[in-house]
Order: C-alpha cells, then structure tokens, then sequence
C-alpha cells in the first residue's frame, strides 16, 4: 500500500475549532489557537474520540477541513531528554542534519477502528516502531494540544503533546540508517535544534521544555 493510500485518523476542523456558546468561551473550550494549548485537555480529547473518522491519507493531505491527528512523544530520563537528528537517507532534504524532539506519527485503521482507546494505541505502535526503550514507561502525561498555521502542512495537523518519563537511559532509534538519537541535558537542547526549520519543535521547545 501506498503512503497515500493509508487510512489515517482525523477529526473535522469545524468541530475540533467550533466557535463555542458563551459559557464555554469563557471556560477556555471551542475557537481557535495558535501554539500549545494546556487547559481542558479531556475536553478535547472526548471530542477527538467521539468524531474521529478514517479517511485516505492522499485525500487529507491538503484538505483544511480536517485535521489529522498526530501524536507527538518528547522522552526523559532524569534531567535528560531524547532527541534525534535525520541523516542523508532519510528522505528528508529539507531535515537532514536537524534535531527533533518528538516521536510519533499518523494513527492507522490498523490501531483500531472501534477501539476506545485508539489514539493511546496508535501513539505506542509509532513509538514501538521508532524506538528500542529497555525499561519502564513511569508517567505518560498528555502535555497540551499543538496547532500551527503558519505553513501548509501544518494547517491539516494537529498534535497531541505528551511527555514519557522513563526510569532507564537505554533508548536508542531502529532505523539506524536514517536517524541517530541520543539523550542530552534539558538545558542544552535549545542549542540543537537552534536550525532546525520545524515550527513544531520550536513551539514544544519554548512553550513547554524551557518552562519546566
């Protein structure tokens, strides 16, 4: 099967971004952001659930009317958090040599259609395919909502930020051939990805790793 034609999970944008009655404006629900939004995450999430469809990926890609549901992963041990950085075969001209913070990636029918729990099973199945990590996950937390519009592919995505605490240094990447990854100091990570052009690492890195 082509990339095209994978059935991925979106929501429509009108409902994700729907203008709110007054109550629930002044409750921080409904509208439009820009940058991470931290407040009534379970609000958000109920409604991902609830309306979520599968739809071609090759029909979404330039289809604002929906957006695709992107989980996003940022990994820490300690003081310590992962980033990995795109080598020439990657595929990815623009990102070679560029830092990136989070892992994860579409969620497919293969996650599970009728599954109540598909966006924790999509998150992990990218995550699986990612990363080889030899120890325990202690804390899964869902740090915030991402949405950019500045770029195109940016206005069909939507990100759902979480942060894994894990109690090993052993995590390393699969595709050996395509990235390289490695753990750093939280305060060193702004000099990494300082180049790198992704408007979502800067918004994950400024509105919530330099906050901690």
């Amino acid at each position: 099967m082509s990339k095209d034609d994978e059935q991925i999970l979106v929501v429509k944008s009108d409902i994700i971004f729907k203008d709110p009655p007054s109550h629930e404006a002044s409750a921080g629900r409904g509208g439009k952001w820009q940058g991470l939004k931290t407040d009534n995450l379970d609000y958000y999430i109920d409604l991902i659930k609830k309306n979520a469809e599968f739809k071609r990926r090759g029909d979404m890609e330039e289809n604002e009317s929906y957006q695709q549901i992107i989980p996003y992963v940022v990994f820490n041990f300690k003081d310590k958090y992962f980033i990995y950085k795109y080598l020439p075969k990657a595929g990815e001209p623009r990102l070679v040599d560029t830092y990136q913070l989070g892992i994860g990636g579409h969620i497919n029918l293969i996650d599970g259609e009728n599954n109540k729990n598909v966006l924790d099973a999509g998150m992990m199945r990218e995550w699986n395919e990612e990363v080889d990590f030899k120890g325990n996950i202690l804390e899964k937390n869902l740090v915030g909502l991402l949405k950019d519009d500045s770029k195109p592919v940016e206005r069909v995505h939507l990100g759902l930020v979480y942060n894994f605490v894990g109690d090993s240094p052993e995590i390393y990447i699969k595709e050996t051939d395509k990235m390289a990854g490695e753990l750093i100091d939280k305060k060193d990570i702004g000099k990494y990805i300082k180049g790198n052009p992704g408007v979502w690492v800067q918004i994950v890195y400024n509105e919530y790793l330099k906050k901690l």
